[in-house]
């Protein structure tokens, strides 16, 4: 028997895993996708080899790139983009890790506190919640972003639009900023040349500026797994978890087991609670099954992934709440053309944000080609001055909202894509029921009923409209500020990023799956630590430094509350994921 299996290895899964196994536990962590074990030779910087949600190799699937992607039912016309493997969405996103806002926390008694979804607040305090997202920050580590080109625009605009800088990684205020990224700092040759020759590790450190975060990032080239330059938790956690006995007194190295499909949680009636036991897995490859029994279970499959398994075992939901307030922060996307260069497609993709508490964030994106034109084509109102589906907003913009065609769209490419900086708006959206994931009714996989992802745009609450549209508007007029000749809205059709809260944590047993500990209410022994378990939507910010601080923390209510543990983060300092024994272990491992 297992001290605790761990279902998922994305964005929170190997941070549970890799705290307990410091704390001598075993461990084994379970991933349904493959491990790109050696990227630098497994994976191009084409934007179609890894994006293609089909066969590239950043999908939602299994290993075999020439086998299907596995199927979700989508309810109404939308993206989701969701990836398997280990590393899950961190092994694409842009390293952004800005911390919540505090009006989304209980207790929270700010002049905006009205403003934030009071409906659905995390159980505790801020307070409470700052050393472990410290203790994360460190960890991965979280660093100022390296900057250039776009983002000096956006600072520009920022200050001409009158708003203030902010010095402190707690949002307090309507401001701008630097990213707090989880992405190492240029050194060496990195950042000073495209050269690949001289971007070999450790002659270049940390980011080299190449601008294909979105890909993945296998750089500096022939450096250790731990220090690539982009944090995700193949990068990070991971390695941390199988060095655990060489970074502490007492470490265990956790277990990890790639395409390794998780089927169901085992459990049986206690008296008058139900209790996990275990799981079952097929192995993806050979189709083989196998059976784990475990004194703990985490669920880390994703905000769609975790309630689908969760319907698949045959758990209890008495309020109806498993798999609803799907929450994605409703996205919205403003394009300007400028006259100067803006260095778009190069450097780092995203290390300038702008927070509004209580309304949602806007932070600069820079683009390669394909994901330009994905970005200037996925609209909701059809395309301007031809068809607008009813919607085609006016405002701050030039023009109704809607994509660009013809000669309008050939006017702004001719502009060449340096010359275009752009805008993504993060929404604080309020907690909606309706937005759910539900088995769906179309025939079963191999490992059970697919998921059905039930998202409406027009149904959204009133308030997630009204903050969706303020956001809007204040990113057209920085833009603006910033100097650009014209500005474009999108108006974005539902792009399901940032997805969290459908296994939410709450305080009411009435609104909520997980309790304060994060343990499921219903299911003794069970614990959930990825995007779904997050209360509401942070207020606008990107979600994964709270994950894993919530993650954090409940690897410290597991060893309390089952293994007589006591807490740690309160008492010793964290070991940076770039420490160098985790470098040398792994060159033990041959990893």
């Amino acid at each position: 028997m297992r001290d605790v299996v761990v279902i998922g290895a994305g964005g929170g899964g190997p941070v549970v895993a890799a705290e307990l196994a410091g704390r001598g536990l075993d461990v084994l962590v379970l991933e349904g996708g493959p491990r790109q074990a050696d990227p630098e030779n497994e994976w191009s910087h084409a934007e179609n080899d890894a994006n293609n949600p089909n066969n590239g190799f950043l999908r939602f699937g299994p290993e075999d790139r020439s086998k299907p992607a596995w199927f979700r039912e989508w309810t109404t016309n939308m993206f989701v983009w969701q990836l398997s493997g280990v590393g899950g969405t961190t092994q694409h996103y842009y390293g952004n890790s800005p911390r919540p806002m505090p009006g989304v926390f209980r207790g929270y008694s700010g002049a905006d506190a009205a403003e934030y979804d009071t409906g659905h607040l995390f159980p505790f305090t801020y307070d409470e919640f700052v050393p472990y997202l410290e203790w994360v920050e460190a960890t991965l580590p979280v660093e100022t972003a390296a900057m250039g080109t776009k983002e000096a625009l956006t600072f520009r605009g920022c200050e001409n639009y009158g708003l203030p800088l902010q010095t402190s990684r707690n949002i307090t205020r309507n401001a701008f900023r630097p990213q707090q990224n989880a992405i190492l700092q240029p050194g060496g040759n990195a950042g000073k040349t495209d050269d690949p020759n001289l971007l070999n590790y450790p002659q270049a450190t940390g980011c080299s500026f190449c601008g294909h975060c979105f890909q993945g990032c296998y750089l500096p080239r022939q450096a250790p797994r731990n220090q690539f330059a982009k944090r995700s938790t193949d990068n990070s956690y991971v390695p941390l978890g199988l060095s655990a006995d060489a970074v502490r007194p007492g470490g265990r190295a956790f277990e990890l087991l790639a395409n390794s499909f998780v089927q169901s949680i085992r459990h049986e009636q206690e008296g008058a609670h139900t209790v996990a036991r275990g799981v079952t897995w097929r192995d993806n490859a050979t189709g083989e099954i196998f059976s784990e029994d475990a004194r703990v279970v985490v669920l880390a499959g994703g905000a769609t992934e975790s309630p689908r398994l969760w319907f698949n075992s045959g758990l209890p939901n008495p309020n109806d709440w498993v798999g609803r307030g799907h929450t994605d922060h409703f996205f919205d996307w403003i394009v300007g053309s400028f006259d100067e260069y803006t260095g778009n497609s190069k450097g780092a993709n995203s290390s300038a944000r702008v927070d509004f508490p209580g309304r949602g964030g806007i932070e600069n994106v820079g683009l390669g080609p394909a994901i330009q034109a994905f970005a200037l084509s996925l609209s909701d109102s059809g395309s301007r001055g031809y068809y607008d589906n009813g919607r085609g907003f006016t405002g701050p913009w030039d023009g109704p909202a809607g994509r660009l065609v013809g000669n309008e769209l050939k006017e702004l490419m001719m502009g060449g894509i340096d010359n275009l900086l752009n805008f993504l708006v993060i929404t604080d959206d309020h907690v909606e029921p309706g937005n759910r994931v539900t088995p769906s009714l179309f025939p079963a996989d191999e490992n059970g009923a697919p998921a059905k992802i039930d998202v409406s745009l027009r149904h959204r609450k009133r308030r997630t409209l009204e903050n969706r549209e303020f956001m809007v508007h204040r990113a057209a007029e920085i833009m603006r500020a910033a100097g650009a000749r014209k500005v474009y809205r999108l108006d974005w059709a539902p792009l399901l990023l940032h997805v969290h809260s459908s296994m939410r944590m709450g305080e009411s047993d009435q609104n909520s799956v997980l309790d304060v500990n994060a343990e499921a209410r219903w299911v003794k022994r069970l614990f959930i630590a990825d995007n779904s378990a997050l209360a509401n939507s942070l207020g606008g910010p990107n979600p994964t430094l709270s994950t894993q601080a919530l993650a954090t923390r409940t690897a410290e209510k597991i060893f309390r509350l089952y293994f007589d543990g006591d807490s740690w983060v309160d008492k010793e300092a964290p070991v940076p994921s770039t420490d160098p024994r985790i470098s040398a272990r792994l060159e033990q491992l041959g990893l």
